[in-house]
């Protein structure tokens, strides 16, 4: 537990000095804390520590710490940012609504519709981005989006999806997430995120009006690739929370 504020410190003055390499302002990046793997103490630690941003890849288990981390929180006048960062699954839709401030995962409009009409029956408007396999591997999730760039009807399709779920009420449609292929030098992964930051901005032109502010792009072992690539939301779990 110690480790941690020491961590949190180490990975902020990262993420600042690859904004500002990039010409970047380092406020304009997000740290999204990833606690898939902590109990509700570590989770107390980094609050202590300033981290308001806090994310979790599955519907159940993070909607229980949601839960005993804002009972943990009563007193406090503030309480975290809950994004969920991982695949939902249509049946755990309306545990995301109840729970969670921000989805990083849409990854097909049967989601997205769900999502909007729970959102609307519980009066809210919920922050969402779309998930996109700009890499094209097999095991991820996401708007197949490997190679766009050059397929016109892949294009087109990616441009009919975003219209339609910018389309949704109850949701707000804020940007667009990928993940990168693990990978033992960053400097590997960065076409990913120049590819999903090109693809962020070719829809920009597209589709007028649809603003897409937020790039969901970088963990521990490449978010200052993705910071220097234009992310706005990194996250972050291992290096913030390992000893």
């Amino acid at each position: 537990m110690i480790s941690i504020p020491i961590n949190l410190a180490h990975i902020r003055t990262r993420i600042a000095d690859a904004a500002l390499r990039a010409g970047r302002d380092p406020n304009d990046v997000c740290l999204v804390a990833v606690t898939k793997t902590c109990p509700v103490e570590a989770i107390l630690v980094a609050w202590e520590s300033g981290q308001r941003d806090f994310g979790e890849n599955r519907p159940e288990e993070g909607a229980q710490k949601v839960v005993d981390t804002a009972a943990r929180l009563a007193a406090e006048n503030e309480k975290p940012v809950w994004h969920m960062i991982g695949h939902v699954q249509r049946r755990k839709a309306n545990l995301v609504i109840a729970h969670f401030d921000v989805v990083h995962a849409i990854d097909r409009l049967a989601l997205a519709q769900k999502l909007s009409a729970l959102a609307v029956e519980a009066g809210r408007v919920l922050p969402v981005l779309l998930e996109c396999n700009v890499s094209g591997e097999a095991s991820k999730y996401g708007y197949p989006a490997a190679g766009w760039e050059h397929d016109p009807a892949l294009r087109e399709h990616l441009y009919a999806e975003v219209a339609a779920v910018s389309a949704l009420p109850g949701l707000r449609l804020e940007g667009l997430m990928t993940m990168a292929p693990i990978a033992a030098d960053a400097e590997t992964v960065r076409p990913v995120f120049a590819s999903l930051r090109a693809l962020r901005d070719a829809l920009r032109e597209q589709l007028p009006g649809v603003a897409l502010p937020h790039l969901s792009m970088g963990m521990t072992d490449d978010f200052e690739v993705a910071v220097e690539e234009g992310a706005t939301l990194v996250r972050v779990g291992r290096g913030i929370f390992a000893a």
